[in-house]
């Protein structure tokens, strides 16, 4: 288990971990360090608050929606769905939106076989929009993920060839819940008309 080296009085660690007089540092490279490590204090502090709020957010509303559950005898099951909750006045709305991130399998390369022969066959017959909708259907992005969205649009065609229907099949079986996010928004009307404005937690758009 790696420790942080004991800093003796007087000096200051460089970057390159090298020891250094504090008085051979130029006074505004003082100043710098000090104000960053000022910042960086006090955004982690921002950060550990947000989290707690975030994380207690998220139990408070379950907490309600499961209230509100029991008043007709239904049990929910998981902190799932996206939820909005509006203040007594309408002021105010909090919103928990739940995302889902959804990938392919190995299974996708089946299906991928299995249109590529469907569309060898229909070379004569088939227009060549099919072709590029495919193909621009599984190319990988720059995360070299592939479109679950351009993808999933492929079972929207309706081609009744066998090979067709068990490609989107195959299409279907292979997706899969790689992991869920969920995230809180806080909205507050606009005066007295029917716009709200989200309440910024974003450092960078506050």
């Amino acid at each position: 288990m790696s420790t942080t080296p004991t800093i003796p009085e007087g000096y200051k660690a460089d970057s390159l971990g090298r020891l250094v007089p504090v008085a051979n540092i130029k006074p505004i490279d003082l100043e710098r360090d000090t104000l960053v490590d000022s910042l960086v204090s006090q955004a982690r502090f921002l950060n550990e608050r947000l989290r707690a709020f975030r994380i207690s957010a998220h139990d408070d509303i379950q907490a309600l929606a499961e209230l509100s559950a029991e008043k007709y005898g239904a049990t929910l099951g998981g902190k799932k769905g996206n939820l909005t909750l509006t203040s007594y006045d309408g002021r105010y709305k909090v919103m928990r939106a739940i995302s889902e991130q959804l990938v392919f399998d190995e299974r996708l390369q089946a299906a991928k076989k299995l249109i590529d022969e469907c569309i060898t066959d229909w070379a004569d017959g088939a227009r060549p929009e099919l072709r590029t909708l495919i193909d621009d259907a599984f190319q990988v992005n720059k995360q070299g993920r592939i479109d679950t969205a351009r993808v999933l649009s492929l079972r929207r065609l309706e081609i009744e060839d066998p090979r067709w229907k068990s490609a989107m099949e195959a299409i279907s079986d292979a997706l899969q819940v790689s992991n869920t996010r969920s995230y809180i928004r806080v909205y507050e009307r606009v005066g007295n008309t029917d716009r709200y404005q989200q309440i910024n937690l974003d450092l960078a758009n506050a």
